[in-house]
């Protein structure tokens, strides 16, 4: 039996039209929604691993460039993040010059660097809508939803911002550390300093995948500290960690596929590390690593203070903490995401009042794709921006 699949007696959950009939569910004083109302995924797309694969490499979606802000963080490393919005052009400075492309961002999604006087540039009242995003697992402002979601909401007039996790923006980072699942502390980092430059304005967040755990995992041990927020929205978020390390690691396709995927470009990012900082990695042990668990163990849980994969699986899952969760937030699971096996998705016992739980039965990873072949990006987008204006 595929864990990731959907139980087959479909009468065992809600079939919601819509968002909007999206039912009530009590559990003594918590009262949580489920919608799983369907994506309209076409007939010609079947199945979790089909919609995955195609969603990420031949989807339609349109594409976006944007401006490049690099901070510096509290212990001396950067990140850099991608800015867009009303006012603020790629290709144009904010005097009206044309703006020639930085050659140092020719692999990036970004054409320039942010200029002092850019800042001037962008709406700040408090009737303008904002968003930060933050990608998956080797993601970038580049990723295919990354450009789907920021171009539907620069669009409509939002300032959108893509904050990448260290190592990730198309640099190396100064330290031999990089980025985890459960990194909160770096996502208050972040979203302080998009709110620091734009205080006035109505923030929202939305994480995908990796991003989206770490998000989350935030939001709940924040509590009413990040009521700043207007919404929050987790894509494909694998909030049970120990669950989907361990799938990723031992299903046929985690093995064979998504596993060698990812390791290609975490291998090489962590080859470029053991020659600048020797000592640090163990080069031998790293080119035995086949799984998303041998490079945990090996790199990820040691260097970020974990004593192996699954101490830290255990304590950066989100799952635990959902409950804790005061800023309205959505959080999309497919239920055949062949990352994320159905049986360890939230209910919603699992979580506050304050959460709208969206698990429709197709869409696998990040792959809620729509229309005719070779189909497009353009349901997730409107899904978020459904939630933030309606909270349904």
């Amino acid at each position: 039996m595929d864990p990731t699949a959907p139980p087959s007696d479909a009468s065992a959950e809600p079939d919601l039209a819509s968002g909007a009939d999206a039912q009530p569910w009590r559990h003594t004083d918590v009262i949580a929604r489920l919608d799983s109302s369907a994506c309209p995924l076409p007939a010609w797309l079947p199945g979790g691993h089909l919609q995955t694969i195609h969603g990420a490499f031949f989807a339609r979606h349109h594409h976006i460039a944007f401006v490049r802000q690099r901070i510096d963080t509290p212990d001396g490393d950067f990140l850099d993040l991608d800015w867009t919005g009303p006012g603020l052009f790629a290709d144009k400075l904010a005097n009206g010059a044309t703006a020639q492309p930085d050659a140092h961002l020719a692999r990036t999604a970004a054409r320039r660097w942010m200029q002092p006087q850019d800042w001037d540039s962008l709406p700040s009242s408090a009737d303008t809508h904002a968003l930060v995003l933050f990608h998956g697992l080797e993601g970038s402002s580049r990723s295919h939803y990354i450009q789907a979601i920021a171009q539907y909401f620069r669009a409509r007039g939002w300032i959108v911002v893509v904050a990448h996790f260290r190592g990730c923006s198309g640099f190396p980072n100064r330290m031999a550390r990089a980025y985890y699942s459960g990194d909160s502390e770096e996502i208050s980092f972040i979203l302080n300093t998009v709110r620091g430059h734009l205080p006035n304005v109505r923030w929202h967040a939305a994480g995908t995948s990796l991003g989206g755990n770490a998000m989350l995992k935030y939001v709940g041990e924040a509590g009413k500290d990040a009521s700043w927020l207007q919404a929050c929205a987790a894509i494909s978020v694998p909030l049970d960690l120990v669950t989907c390390g361990r799938y990723l690691s031992e299903s046929r396709m985690g093995r064979w596929f998504y596993s060698p995927y990812f390791l290609k470009s975490m291998r090489s990012k962590l080859q470029d590390k053991a020659h600048r900082f020797p000592g640090m990695v163990d080069t031998a042990r790293l080119n035995q690593a086949r799984t998303l668990r041998d490079f945990d163990d090996i790199y990820t849980a040691p260097m970020h203070g974990f004593s192996h994969a699954l101490d830290y699986w255990t304590r950066a899952s989100s799952k635990p903490l959902l409950h804790s969760i005061k800023v309205p937030t959505l959080v999309l699971n497919a239920r055949n995401d062949p990352f994320v096996p159905y049986a360890s998705l939230p209910t919603v016992q699992d979580c506050s009042d304050s959460i709208l739980l969206h698990q429709p039965a197709q869409g696998g990873h990040v792959g809620f794709i729509t229309g005719s072949i070779p189909g497009n990006m353009g349901w997730l987008p409107a899904r978020l921006a459904r939630f933030f204006e309606t909270n349904s």
